[in-house]
């Protein structure tokens, strides 16, 4: 019986026609606990809402005054309040989980406006953490009522954004309530300021209102630690970005904590080249994605690491974890900052696969829909700072890594070649690594490795 009354509540009907005369009796008794005993013997209960039937002759018992805790006014409120909003017309948007590791972000932008209307999944906002974009998708068709939060705001997983009306009439409805009841709270001002004039001299009286004046001066301390510049004609002053603090974060803390060396060595990429231009087509025509250098790198990287497996290892305290698997992170930089996807179990996968998976990944990270678990993990990473043209450089271990390899841009020099100087392309690659874990012996023999391979790929075929 309970059921059928909810559901007829729930589905608009009137308060009236259910309770009957009983709505009367609800209020002068509100200030006692009531003992409900229907004939179906639902036993001792405290809800009135649910338990007064029309028509029932329930036994009311009154056993103690409990007035302090439950007051009169909260149930006017209950029962005068709109069954509209109880059946759900309005929805709240809210914030996804956003990851195991991230625990806020920063609202960044609304990409739709109060009044415009969305469909299902549809984004309506972004929220910047410190790895990814992520988008806010509204949870019903309907029109956007209002928002209830702010671009730059700090939000959490579950906090409400938006609130979304399943119907157009319910927004028009709203919208102007809220108008005049602005423009309502907008008249009563005038008497609020007749009211501080004659408190004036209280005020006045009592210096207490000047007193936190003085604490202006505490914004000396970040400018203590970083300074600010004064500024200048023709500067700009920007916000950082969620991304690029943490960036910055990751890269200092890794400065700090890792004992970093770099070796360096050079590549002939003429074999490895030749290659690609002999099987290019046909590697195209049969796995539909064209046949890049950067695989045959990371195969190098993974011969090098299952040769070194220190290398793949990471130092836990007092202990050194070796990882039997080889995840592959593949630095990419994007308009927003750096991401860095993840290639998993990398050992074991061939070229075609290996291709496919990249582009995936990086046409994610550029177009933002990359996330938190295609970038979660990694134990190496690969670095490629020739495609911007860089012809040397000393990378930065991403932790909680403990090496990162360097590719660089190719570019043609005299090589002598069997006693002859001839022109070759050329690549410097470079091997960053803690040597607090890595001594300098298996970091060069990594580096030989991964020039071998690349210099005669017919290694990788014949496990040499």
């Amino acid at each position: 019986m309970l059921g059928v009354i909810r559901r007829r509540v729930v589905s608009g009907a009137s308060s009236a026609s259910i309770l009957g005369q009983s709505l009367h009796s609800i209020r002068p008794i509100a200030s006692s606990e009531i003992l409900l005993q229907p004939r179906g013997g639902l036993g001792r209960v405290r809800n009135l809402s649910h338990l007064i039937f029309a028509g029932s002759s329930p036994c009311i018992k009154k056993t103690r005054n409990v007035g302090g805790v439950m007051q009169p006014e909260p149930i006017r409120q209950m029962w005068s309040r709109p069954f509209s909003s109880e059946t759900g017309d309005f929805i709240d948007a809210v914030v996804p989980h956003m990851g195991e590791s991230i625990t806020d972000g920063t609202l960044a932008k609304f990409l739709k406006n109060p009044g415009d209307r969305v469909e299902v999944d549809e984004p309506i906002a972004q929220i910047e953490t410190d790895k990814v974009t992520i988008d806010v998708a509204s949870p019903q068709s309907g029109v956007i009522q209002k928002f209830v939060a702010n671009e730059g705001d700090t939000v959490e997983p579950g906090t409400k954004i938006a609130v979304i009306s399943k119907s157009v009439d319910g927004v028009d409805h709203v919208g102007p309530s809220e108008k005049t009841s602005d423009k309502a709270a907008a008249r009563p001002s005038p008497p609020v300021e007749n009211i501080d004039k004659k408190k004036e001299p209280k005020v006045e009286t009592t210096p207490v209102t000047e007193k936190p004046k003085p604490h202006s001066p505490p914004p000396s301390k970040p400018s203590a630690r970083e300074p600010q510049l004064t500024p200048k004609e023709r500067e700009r002053r920007i916000p950082m970005t969620r991304l690029r603090k943490r960036v910055a974060t990751r890269l200092k803390d890794s400065q700090n904590t890792f004992a970093m060396l770099t070796t360096f060595n050079e590549v002939d990429m003429t074999n490895l080249m030749k290659l690609r231009s002999d099987y290019k087509d046909a590697f195209a025509e049969k796995h539909g994605v064209k046949l890049g250098l950067m695989s045959g790198f990371i195969k190098a990287a993974v011969s090098g690491l299952q040769n070194q497996p220190i290398i793949n290892a990471v130092i836990d305290g007092d202990d050194i974890i070796y990882r039997d698997y080889i995840d592959i992170s593949i630095a990419v930089g994007t308009p927003k900052g750096l991401v860095v996807p993840v290639i998993r179990n990398a050992d074991k996968m061939n070229f075609a696969e290996i291709e496919k998976e990249m582009n995936t990944l990086a046409k994610k990270a550029n177009n933002g829909s990359i996330s938190i678990d295609e970038m979660a993990g990694g134990s190496f990473t690969i670095s490629n700072g020739g495609v911007y043209g860089s012809l040397i450089s000393t990378p930065i271990i991403n932790p909680p890594q403990s090496a990162i390899l360097g590719m660089h841009s190719i570019v043609t020099r005299p090589m002598v070649v069997g006693g002859d100087i001839v022109p070759r392309p050329m690549m410097y690659i470079a091997l960053t690594y803690d040597h607090r874990l890595i001594d300098g012996r298996e970091a060069v023999f990594f580096l030989r490795r991964i020039k071998d391979v690349v210099e005669d790929p017919r290694r990788l075929l014949l496990d040499i």
